[in-house]
């Protein structure tokens, strides 16, 4: 009983020494290192906070061209989110307006024509031979596109990404290759760069003198030659685009939305709180517990990888945070279920834990899948909703299934075994 005592009171201290450093942050000195971790909302390094709770710039892009094709718009995308990406803006958004629009929203910047400034208008794309000297410009290039097939002798099928250039280009691909097939292996390559960023660098073994060549050789998927085929499309776009409408959101705003939705937050994590204390007793102050380390571990899981937060991902977090008590709630039942059978309080925990897992993992798993797909075909806050979702479903799952059965097997061994405890309302005659 002893070492459950122990076991128990460490782990509330992990527990709650968890919660205070990602609330607080920490700054110790031990054995002359220091250690230190930021607060959820440290402005440089806590949790990036979005365009609706910090303010920012909206700027709206419209391709200055009579018509355009959805590849080239996806070009034109392409072609912000690396800018912005480049310029450390990761937590910005881009996302498509009708046919021939693109919305562009920088959160902290607050003068959109700052925002125009550092963004810039148009991507350089340019082919580089070993020594640094330009020998293609994106002017030079008609289309890439990605491809999957037969590319050699062998007979074996890759992915390669299909360059077709301009007669312009032509005879300057052909001084180019010729130059670079001569040279040694290692320099024998010729690199493309987008805005002075290589984004690949293929090897040319042999001159080549026409208007189709291939870039082989590493690709595993369609996806890594689609993106580069989209990367290349995206320095020779057709037309221009021009910033059509500028905005900017003010942080007071935000700070407004911020405060409102974590008091909302508090008061409804307090509410079940104390619903679980009132109606599991011991299981549901466990669960409490349990549901504190699963914000810690979200917290700290969006501070270290810096995650964009929103008002839809606060959403999402709190949508979580329901998955996480259901799934208490289906365990507890099973273990009131298995105490009215007269079963011991060990057996029935364990039981109603194992009878439960398969309805917590099929529950939560379907969540994922959700919000996955919400990922891959949403933008912007959807976006946000679905990373913030995905990642405290996960967490509460861990939570649910390890954290709380941890902690409730280790106040069983210490003997409280009167099924009261554990949420019956009637005492039942406990088989021993």
């Amino acid at each position: 009983m002893r070492k459950s005592i122990a076991k128990l009171i460490i782990a509330l201290l992990v527990i709650i020494t968890s919660v205070i450093v990602v609330l607080v942050g920490m700054n110790i000195s031990v054995f002359d290192y220091d250690i230190q971790y930021p607060n959820a909302l440290d402005e440089d390094w806590g949790i990036r906070q979005g365009l609706d709770l910090v303010g920012g710039s909206v700027i709206t892009y419209e391709a200055q061209a009579d018509s355009v094709t959805d590849e080239q718009m996806k070009s034109v995308e392409n072609v912000l989110r690396n800018r912005l990406d480049s310029l450390g803006y990761s937590e910005a958004t881009v996302s498509r307006q009708g046919d021939k629009k693109v919305r562009v929203e920088i959160p902290a910047i607050q003068d959109p024509q700052e925002a125009v400034d550092t963004l810039g208008q148009t991507a350089v794309l340019s082919f580089q031979d070993s020594d640094g000297n330009v020998v293609l410009e994106g002017s030079d290039v008609d289309s890439a596109t990605a491809a999957y097939g037969q590319i050699d002798e062998t007979g074996a099928a890759a992915h390669y990404v299909k360059l077709k250039l301009k007669d312009s280009g032509v005879d300057k691909f052909y001084q180019a290759t010729s130059a670079a097939a001569s040279k040694p292996s290692g320099s024998n390559y010729i690199s493309i760069k987008l805005d002075e960023t290589e984004i690949s660098r293929p090897s040319v073994s042999s001159p080549i003198n026409s208007s189709d060549c291939i870039i082989s050789g590493g690709f595993t998927d369609a996806t890594e030659t689609g993106k580069l085929a989209a990367l290349i499309n995206s320095g020779n776009l057709p037309f221009s685009i021009k910033d059509v409408e500028l905005s900017s959101i003010g942080p007071t705003l935000g700070e407004e939305a911020l405060s409102t939705s974590l008091i909302a937050a508090g008061i409804g994590i307090i509410l079940i709180l104390l619903f679980m204390l009132l109606v599991y007793r011991l299981p549901g102050l466990v669960a409490d517990i349990a549901l504190l380390a699963y914000m810690a571990i979200v917290i700290y899981i969006m501070t270290f990888f810096r995650i964009n937060l929103s008002l839809a991902g606060i959403a999402g977090i709190i949508l979580s945070v329901g998955m996480a008590v259901d799934a208490n709630v289906i365990i507890f039942e099973r273990i009131k279920e298995e105490l009215k059978l007269g079963k011991t309080v060990k057996t029935s925990v364990l039981s109603g834990f194992n009878r439960a897992f398969l309805a917590i993992i099929d529950s939560n798993i379907t969540t994922i899948i959700a919000a996955v797909v919400l990922y891959i075909f949403g933008t912007g806050t959807i976006q946000g909703f679905a990373v913030t979702l995905a990642i405290g479903t996960i967490v509460s799952m861990f939570t649910a299934i390890f954290i709380t059965k941890y902690l409730l097997m280790l106040i069983v061994d210490l003997k409280v075994r009167n099924p009261w405890w554990y949420g019956v309302k009637k005492k039942v005659k406990e088989v021993q």
